[in-house]
């Protein structure tokens, strides 16, 4: 009777990856045909290249990134399905800021397919509410990936957002009103500033005007050096100065609050290490003991609640390195 479940067991397991894999590729299939039909559309309705100058097509193909489109997945019915929650807009904005080229529809559907294959996964292995825990892990991996992605371009940014700065000063000694002087900076910066600051200078030039473009910047880039800068800009348009000294003066600010940073951050790296070595190190003796003496660890396995516990240690192990890494890790 046993062998009879495990078969049933594997082969549904079988067909289960059998059409994971063919929604995969379905969804990739309606992905690259409306990748298809929009250049199409494109090449139909623009004018040739050949024909324009290369300032129009430098501004066509900063337009066209401004215009996103609002569509959440390329499947009707998942679209309905998702346009009824409210938490799709924050994952569009975790998606936008983490620069990814991903739908919403995309992200959730990844989440609900490998929270599913987990949860089949370890059910067969160990206690069925253990898949449940350890599925909602696999669910959630995706989104931690953008939120990962994501801190790491913020990091970019505000290490890049002094050197901006510093050449925003120069530009206006020189001369160039700030409209110039970004659009300048956006040209000869990297990513992933330079993509940020050329999206804010084609946002005002195509009349959203400076205000609406800088708060528009501080929404998809929720920095405070970014915010700082925004509010240094729109008050001087107010009342005027010396806008150059205090870009300088920024700029300064932001390289000791970095420093500081730093070294918080050096000081923070014993207490990441330590959350390592405590992860692994029950790992470490779990194997060494099987080496030395497999009698001695097959009771574990063998026994009815063994394979509870040592999920539960698993699941101990992960979250107490995720909360020695929230602990250590210090934010000014």
């Amino acid at each position: 009777m046993l062998v009879f479940i495990s078969l049933i067991l594997f082969f549904l397991m079988v067909f289960l990856v059998a059409g994971i894999a063919v929604a995969i590729a379905y969804l990739a299939f309606l992905k690259k045909k409306d990748e298809q039909d929009q250049v199409a559309r494109t090449e139909f309705t623009a004018p040739q290249t050949e024909t324009t100058s290369e300032g129009e097509v430098g501004l066509r193909a900063e337009t066209s990134q401004l215009l996103r489109s609002e569509q959440l997945s390329t499947i009707t019915f998942w679209d309905d399905f998702l346009a009824r929650f409210d938490f799709v807009e924050i994952l569009r904005i975790r998606l936008e800021q983490s620069d990814l080229d991903w739908s919403v529809g995309r992200l959730t559907a990844l989440m609900l397919l490998g929270g599913l294959c987990v949860s089949m996964l370890v059910s067969q292995f160990l206690p069925a509410w253990l898949g449940l825990v350890f599925g909602a892990v696999a669910a959630f991996a995706p989104y931690g990936y953008v939120v990962g992605r994501r801190g790491r371009r913020f990091d970019k940014l505000r290490e890049q957002f002094p050197d901006m700065l510093d050449s925003l000063a120069r530009a206006l000694r020189a001369g160039y009103p700030l409209s110039t002087a970004m659009d300048i900076i956006a040209k000869e910066a990297v990513q992933p500033i330079s993509g940020e600051l050329r999206r804010t200078s084609t946002e005002a030039n195509l009349g959203r005007g400076w205000p609406q473009a800088l708060d528009n910047l501080a929404g998809r880039v929720p920095l405070l050096e970014v915010n700082t800068f925004i509010a240094a800009v729109q008050l001087h348009s107010r009342t005027g100065g010396r806008l150059s000294e205090v870009m300088g003066n920024l700029s300064e600010q932001m390289r000791e609050s970095l420093a500081l940073q730093g070294e918080i951050r050096s000081l923070a790296a014993h207490g990441k290490l330590t959350g390592a070595i405590l992860t692994i190190l029950p790992i470490g003796i779990a194997g060494m003991m099987l080496t030395v003496s497999p009698d001695y660890m097959r009771v574990l396995p063998e026994h009815p609640l063994g394979k509870t516990l040592i999920g539960a240690a698993v699941l101990c192990l992960i979250l107490a390195h995720i909360i020695i890494r929230k602990i250590v890790d210090i934010r000014l």
